[in-house]
């Protein structure tokens, strides 16, 4: 009774253990905002929020594609070539299309349509190459990277390409209309959040991801189709790079060969400091959204202060990837030796 008692008077006045793997993008998210606030009280000004939240879509969307990829042991460096070469060709179908269906919302849709179908058929050729073709995902992805970029450039000829004025004014609203309060590409990014989660922490198919991050061979054994997995993961990756991209040409209404330049980057920083595992066999899909809005929160703070160029996002973007996973070996070493 006596042992009983010291147990629970001992128990009351030990602090908890705090999950830093989980909060930690919160807190780091919590912290920039104020810092952003104390450089200049305007970053919390409803249209700066408006503005960063916006932005974070793009990379957003993208990202929860890769966190699929990512969690099931894959890489995909070629999402921002993806996204130029997608963006490249429904400005190119969508001015075709306007001496037979004109400047309205058909077109608008065709070309959507259209960036679906291409972000699809992207995916699934690097899933393919990746397990039927058994090439290592970074060489298939540095590949195609190399030849979505050449091919918009070849589009454009070295140049640009350039939405009709007429088209422009029929789908800009997807980009700079607002629905209750919030732009159309924040909607976008929050449906595409919720069933990204429902399909990674609710579904066979998420845990499936993970069981083949975890150990593909063993996966094997428990009669999971490790190949069409993966190449479905592949496949979400360009269904995602299609809807960002979908949401992003109203934005400027071109693409060239520099559409796109970093975005892979992006994408895996913001999984990575979500917390999801690079070597595989954990995701977060909400650390996910916490690492987009992170990164786009420090590009923003590096606008409103001349302490550091801007033309330096790209440094820090490299340094936050490095730092947050040498943390992740240390918490999983961690967690090794404490199995040990």
């Amino acid at each position: 009774m006596a042992d009983n008692m010291a147990t629970a008077q001992k128990n009351k006045f030990t602090m908890p253990d705090i999950d830093f793997k989980t909060l930690g993008p919160a807190i780091a998210l919590l912290a920039l905002c104020v810092i952003g606030y104390m450089l200049n009280p305007a970053f919390l000004s409803e249209g700066n929020v408006t503005n960063l939240l916006t932005r974070s879509a793009f990379i957003g969307i993208i990202a929860v594609g890769a966190t699929f990829v990512i969690t099931a042991g894959g890489i995909d460096l070629s999402v921002g070539s993806m996204a130029a070469v997608i963006a490249g060709l429904m400005i190119i179908i969508m001015n075709s299309a306007v001496d037979t269906f004109g400047t309205g919302v058909p077109t608008v849709l065709i070309g959507c349509g259209c960036s679906i179908i291409l972000g699809i058929g992207a995916g699934w050729i690097n899933g393919f190459l990746t397990t039927k073709g058994k090439i290592e995902a970074f060489i298939v992805t540095l590949g195609t990277m190399g030849i979505y970029r050449s091919l918009v450039t070849y589009f454009a000829d070295g140049g640009t390409l350039s939405l009709d004025f007429g088209i422009r004014g029929t789908y800009r609203p997807v980009y700079y209309d607002s629905f209750l309060g919030l732009p159309i590409p924040v909607w976008v990014f929050i449906v595409v959040a919720v069933a990204g989660w429902i399909l990674l922490n609710r579904t066979a198919f998420g845990r499936y991801c993970t069981a083949i991050g975890s150990n593909e061979a063993v996966a094997k054994y428990s009669a999971i189709n490790v190949d069409r997995v993966k190449t479905i993961t592949y496949v979400l990756q360009g269904l995602c790079v299609a809807l960002a991209t979908i949401i992003y040409v109203p934005r400027l209404g071109s693409a060239s060969g520099s559409t796109g330049v970093l975005w892979e980057l992006e994408a895996i920083a913001a999984v990575i400091i979500g917390g999801t595992v690079l070597k595989g066999g954990y995701g977060r899909i909400g650390g996910t959204i916490l690492g987009a809005l992170i990164l786009t929160t420090i590009g923003n703070i590096l606008n409103f202060t001349d302490l550091i160029s801007n033309y330096l996002n790209g440094t820090m973007q490299g340094l936050i990837i490095i730092i947050a996973v040498w943390l992740q070996r240390g918490s999983w070493g961690k967690k090794k030796n404490k199995t040990t």
